[in-house]
């Protein structure tokens, strides 16, 4: 197996990840990416293989795991009940119990309150050039995550510090500096929604948390931990991916000229998911000895799909690099895929399908204020500010 070396820190790969994934994907389906430790799966057909097979699974074994450092024993006490970290039947469970109140109705209901949250939020653009990230991009999700869990939109701006300190956690860049404010984040956000929770036990509303409280399943309810671990998953999976998809679509429209209107919203928001993804890598266990694509895992080790990669796989999509909404080609994995597909793809494709197309039609003249540039946030990939004019 070819191995190559790659700081996914280095400035140049931070702007442009993809030369890199034309080298591993030159190498075959699997190679080893030195900087990480790790195989990587970098082909279309390799990473949708990783993502269905059940012998690799997101949980550790149990026979690896090890002891929380004290300093982020708050952090991994919310990642202990976190659907996203487990695997059957903990994850059936839970997903089952998650998606019994995150139904379609409910998110397709949502459509006209984020359109009015769109236009309110276009209403206040200023004159001069201005950031559109915390003007559009950021706010629109966590308002709406917010709003769903029937907490203030005064609130929004704290859900989105924590959230931010959380997540990055999951960044290459990470340091002790990180891990504390992680933990720090991680226990202030658990204290918030254990006395809201406390409180929708004793007054249930029309709002999410309510009728996570109450989906049942033969007897069975979400646990306090369990369910502060899923609305922390929600706003944190939900606010970080989205808001990095609104920023590089907006930025890929804006540099190759294509619009977005409601009637062809679906297929460009479904080409900018594939063409640069908010989430470029995620890893798998092996559960047990198994062969796939040459490589014998050992129970234990992991894999890396690269879901950046397998977007770009030309293979799958002919001339890759391009940004054409008209393509006709395999689904893409910015969702990821298998039993851990993204239980809020559907809230992520309508806040994209909604809001996109009223920005370019109130903003016509829309245009880049300074050339884009990624921020330095590997696993993710999303930019650093996105100044514009109107």
């Amino acid at each position: 197996m070819m191995r190559l070396s790659q700081s996914p820190t280095d400035p140049a790969f931070v702007q442009d990840p993809y030369p890199f994934y034309d080298r591993l994907r030159a190498a075959g389906d699997l190679a080893h990416w030195d900087d990480y430790g790790l195989i990587c799966a970098s082909s279309h057909r390799a990473v949708q293989a990783l993502l269905r097979d059940r012998r690799f699974g997101r949980e550790i074994p149990a026979e690896l795991t090890q002891p929380v450092l004290e300093h982020l024993a708050p952090f991994y006490a919310i990642e202990a009940h976190s659907m996203l970290e487990l695997e059957p039947p903990r994850h059936t469970r839970l997903r089952g119990l998650v998606l019994r109140a995150f139904t379609s109705r409910r998110i397709a209901g949502l459509g006209p309150e984020i359109a009015a949250l769109a236009h309110g939020l276009i209403d206040a653009f200023p004159e001069e050039p201005f950031d559109l990230l915390p003007a559009f991009c950021q706010p629109i999700p966590v308002i709406v995550i917010a709003r769903l869990l029937g907490v203030p939109d005064s609130l929004a701006p704290q859900l989105l510090d924590w959230s931010n300190a959380m997540v990055a956690m999951y960044q290459a860049r990470r340091t002790r500096a990180i891990e504390d404010a992680a933990a720090a984040a991680s226990a202030e956000f658990a204290g918030f929604l254990s006395d809201y929770i406390g409180d929708r036990r004793k007054a249930p509303r029309d709002d999410l948390l309510s009728q996570l409280i109450a989906a049942e399943e033969a007897g069975d309810r979400l646990s306090t931990d369990e369910l502060i671990a899923t609305c922390i998953l929600l706003l944190n999976a939900g606010h970080e991916a989205t808001v990095h998809t609104f920023g590089n679509g907006i930025k890929t429209l804006l540099e190759t000229g294509h619009g977005i209107t409601a009637e062809n919203a679906a297929p460009v928001t479904e080409e900018i998911l594939r063409h640069d993804p908010p989430l470029h890598l995620f890893t798998r266990y092996a559960y047990e000895e198994a062969e796939v694509f040459g490589h014998v895992f050992q129970r234990g080790e992991r894999v890396a799909l690269l879901l950046g990669a397998a977007g770009r796989d030309p293979e799958v999509y002919a001339d890759p690099a391009r940004f054409d909404p008209a393509r006709e080609a395999p689904a893409h994995h910015a969702f990821g895929g298998g039993p851990h597909f993204c239980v809020g793809a559907p809230l992520a494709r309508l806040e994209l399908q909604t809001a996109l197309p009223i920005l370019f039609e109130r903003c016509r003249g829309l245009r880049l204020a300074e050339a884009p540039r990624y921020a330095d946030l590997y696993h993710f990939h999303g930019l650093e500010r996105l100044m514009v004019e109107t």
